[in-house]
């Protein structure tokens, strides 16, 4: 197989040749030091999305021996930013307090053809690998925007907002998932924050109510794999989520969610993609990293439907020794 086809295999829960290895981000201070490229930037203008050229691209993943390229494109989040160290991001206080506020938004045209060029040209490029579309659908843009305290007293005291915010979001993403699913790309990745390790940012009732029927209006554009992303504990309404035909489940974050009773008892529904903890990534040894990675494979492997990636992203701060023992575990281990 090659790797796009073994990505697909495992997102049809099926069992490939071997186990896929995949990330959805890669951070440029990490790319830097990993592939040799200078210095780590400090600026955190440009990061924020992870931006890479495909050839850019190509080289991370064949040096980790991914299975995966990915292109971002996401509307913009109307909360303060700040550079951590390395340039990582961090989101501040949010810009939207009002109705007033509204009038900030700028969201790029979705049926502008020149919004899909670059995309495009990436997809086209994308060779044996599995071309993912990372994108936002709408529920974390919202609560960036508003700050979570606000958005949270919000769902109480000033729901019009709330959901005029979640509409603007959530309309702009049913065009672009159409359109970007007609390109080439193989899998459709979002990225949404929804949950502490605890448990959830809000009810299941407000979820259901809120949220899931705008993930359905988006469900219904969506044509190729779907893969949902969310640190924390979603158990309180995976079953609502699943039900939206979702091929992936990303990253089943360690300390939040068990993977393996995840798999037990969700095999038949959905892909589980995770969970390498970063905590280990980034403070560990590399043979604690590999034994991670055997344990993981072993455990949630069999029978396929699994795909071994980070707990979240290959953020800068991870150390490089780790990275290369995760990338080279999964090639040790991978074979069914």
């Amino acid at each position: 197989m090659n790797s796009r086809e073994r990505v697909l295999t495992a997102l049809r829960r099926e069992q490939p040749d071997r186990v896929p290895y995949c990330e959805f981000a890669v951070d440029r201070a990490l790319a830097q030091q990993l592939m040799g490229w200078g210095e780590p930037q400090s600026q955190a203008a440009n990061l924020e999305s992870n931006v890479y050229t495909v050839d850019e691209m190509k080289q991370i993943a064949s040096f980790l021996r991914m299975d995966n390229i990915f292109y971002v494109l996401r509307a913009p989040v109307y909360a303060h930013k700040h550079p951590g160290q390395d340039g990582r991001l961090f989101y501040g206080e949010g810009m939207i307090k009002t109705e007033a506020d509204l009038a900030m938004l700028d969201l790029p045209d979705p049926y502008d053809d020149a919004l899909y060029a670059e995309a495009a040209a990436f997809a086209r490029q994308k060779g044996d690998f599995a071309a993912c579309l990372v994108t936002r659908v709408g529920i974390f843009p919202t609560i960036l925007g508003m700050g979570l305290e606000k958005f949270c007293l919000a769902l109480y005291d000033n729901r019009d907002l709330v959901e005029e915010l979640l509409d603007r979001y959530f309309e702009w993403t049913q065009v672009v998932a159409e359109r970007v699913c007609r390109i080439g790309f193989d899998v459709y990745v979002s990225t949404d924050d929804m949950a502490f390790k605890s448990a959830p940012y809000f009810s299941p009732a407000v979820f259901r109510d809120l949220v899931l029927p705008r993930y359905q209006s988006v469900a219904s554009h969506v044509t190729i794999p779907w893969v949902i992303h969310s640190d924390g504990n979603l158990m309180p309404f995976l079953d609502d989520l699943l039900s939206l035909g979702i091929a992936g489940l990303h990253p089943i974050e360690k300390g939040a969610m068990d993977i393996r009773a995840v798999k037990r008892l969700y095999r038949q529904r959905v892909c589980l993609l995770g969970n390498v903890d970063l905590n280990l990534l980034g403070m560990g040894t590399p043979e604690q990293v590999d034994d991670e990675v055997r344990t993981l494979i072993r455990d949630v492997g069999p029978g396929g439907g699994y795909i071994a990636t980070s707990g979240n992203s290959l953020a800068g701060y991870l150390k490089p020794e780790n990275v290369l023992a995760l990338s080279r575990a999964v090639q040790k281990y991978g074979q069914y």
